[in-house]
């Protein structure tokens, strides 16, 4: 028995978050979690529909922001439906600073079976770092009760709260600080357009382009510049999923009016990466009905994917329609000048950070196809130069990103793969996709399904969507045959050699 009282968390918020935190750990992986956000604490506040979370540094901050600002929303969303908003702000570092744990604090984070038998867990001594604050151990006294150091109060970062229903939308992501050139500036205009006063000129607005490509900053900056000239305005950004996930818990809590009424008063709604709701047939119904009161009422209404309308599998065609009558503006992979020009702009903004040119030329030179990647690749940098307090050079830059310069490689799409799969076998590409069960074609189109599973990055469900309309299940039994015909057919073994030694060169 122990006489340990400390910091034990009773509130529904305090214990949501030790869930959410053990849900991060499982998800994103020891080091990842360790290194970003572990040093992550929940601010108990009097809102019970808001969530606030403190970080040790402005760095840290933007990082956790930019890359787990949807995911936090849902995991909370998901053990306390109430959560509406999820605030970040930044603490103010301190030289020291005590964090008490115990395994009796809710923190689910451990295994059960290591929770069982309560003991105190060792005081925490915090050292200046990246955060702010990397924790190192010190011997604490087992039995003296420990001393709780309270921490300075919170520094609020900018941001703003957008109808009061979604984490605070980006300060970073705003029209003066996307960088346009040909290859996104129809969207660019097009978002302009859209955001200012007056009646739209047309609605909705359908960006789409690759991952990471600018289609998120630029509806941002839409509801930044929108909610300027409309302070009251009711503006709603969510992602597909999110916009999912929201319909099916209202239909269990049999609340749809609710939902409906939410979204319908909207004067701005955005909804990112729509091709989640692929295969969602009551979320699909859902969706057009939304989409057909926001425009028949003049709203606004701004929707991106990774692919055009009509490249859009498993959406309904009167969608597909719908999205189609609006402005279809597309974002291409940036060239290298925009690639170096991108990378500018993030330098300046970290302050006291010297990033060689050469490193901005190699960054620039071999990450070619995604924003996010680059600008992600950057922060690696700098991140582990400051852990470790070696200099940033060329050298350092290699060792630290040789698995991402590595997989900055060509992406390789299943539309290649049909294709050249056909013209090994001499077939015709609609072969692969048609409902013939001969072997002459059955095994050409089980290799290729599993080119695809090896080579792209495309869900199970997507790629039997790609191979006319197929299950998800015909594809993990492709997968499994042709792995159990490498080890025995010597001709199927060589087949897939060919063909990867060509789609990967």
């Amino acid at each position: 028995m122990t006489n340990w009282q400390a910091t034990r968390p009773t509130s529904d918020q305090a214990r949501a978050w030790a869930r959410v935190r053990a849900n991060l750990r499982e998800s994103a992986g020891a080091r990842l979690f360790d290194q970003w956000l572990k040093p992550m604490e929940l601010i108990e506040g009097d809102e019970p529909d808001t969530v606030r979370l403190a970080l040790p540094s402005a760095f840290a901050t933007n990082w956790v922001r930019s890359h787990y600002a949807d995911r936090l929303h849902l995991e909370f969303k998901a053990v306390l439906p109430e959560v509406r908003a999820i605030m970040f702000e930044t603490r103010a570092p301190t030289a020291k600073a005590v964090r008490l744990t115990t395994t009796d604090t809710l923190d689910l984070s451990t295994p059960a079976a290591s929770r069982a038998a309560p003991t105190p867990a060792p005081a925490v001594e915090a050292q200046a770092s990246l955060f702010g604050g990397a924790e190192t151990p010190a011997p604490a006294p087992r039995a003296k009760a420990a001393k709780v150091v309270a921490a300075p109060a919170p520094v609020p970062a900018p941001a703003a709260r957008v109808g009061g229903d979604r984490p605070p939308l980006d300060p970073r992501l705003t029209f003066d600080r996307f960088v346009v050139d040909s290859s996104n500036r129809v969207a660019f205009n097009a978002a302009l357009s859209l955001a200012e006063p007056g009646a739209p000129r047309f609605s909705p607005l359908f960006l789409h382009g690759g991952t990471g490509q600018g289609k998120t900053h630029l509806m941002h900056a839409i509801a930044h510049a929108f909610l300027e000239s409309h302070p009251e305005a009711v503006v709603l950004c969510m992602s597909a999923e999110r916009f999912m996930f929201d319909f099916v818990a209202a239909m269990r809590a049999r609340d749809t009016h609710s939902f409906k009424t939410r979204l319908r008063s909207a004067d701005l709604l955005l909804i990112d990466d729509l091709q989640f709701i692929a295969g969602k047939d009551s979320t699909q119904e859902e969706f057009f009905h939304t989409v057909n009161e926001l425009v028949g009422a003049g709203k606004r209404l701004v929707i991106s994917a990774d692919r055009s309308p009509q490249s859009l599998d498993g959406v309904e065609p009167r969608i597909i329609g719908r999205l189609g009558a609006g402005l279809v503006a597309d974002i291409k992979a940036p060239d290298l000048t925009l690639r170096r020009t991108i990378l500018n702009r993030k330098v300046a903004d970290l302050p006291d950070i010297v990033v060689p040119n050469d490193v901005l030329d190699l960054l620039a030179s071999r990450i070619r196809g995604n924003i996010r990647e680059l600008e992600g690749a950057l922060n690696r940098v700098v991140a582990y130069a400051q852990l470790t307090g070696e200099k940033i050079d060329l050298d350092f830059a290699v060792a630290t990103l040789g698995e991402v310069l590595r997989g900055a490689q060509r992406r390789i799409t299943i539309d290649e793969i049909q294709k050249l799969v056909s013209r090994h076998f001499e077939l015709k590409p609609l072969d692969l996709v048609s409902a013939r069960r001969a072997r002459a074609i059955a095994r050409p189109r089980q290799i290729a399904m599993y080119l695809a599973k090896r080579l792209t990055t495309r869900s199970l469900p997507e790629i039997g969507r790609k191979f006319g309309g197929r299950d998800h299940s015909t594809v993990i039994y492709a997968v499994r045959k042709i792995e159990e015909l490498r080890d025995t057919d010597r001709d199927v073994d060589n087949a897939v050699r060919v063909l990867m030694k060509e789609l990967e060169g």
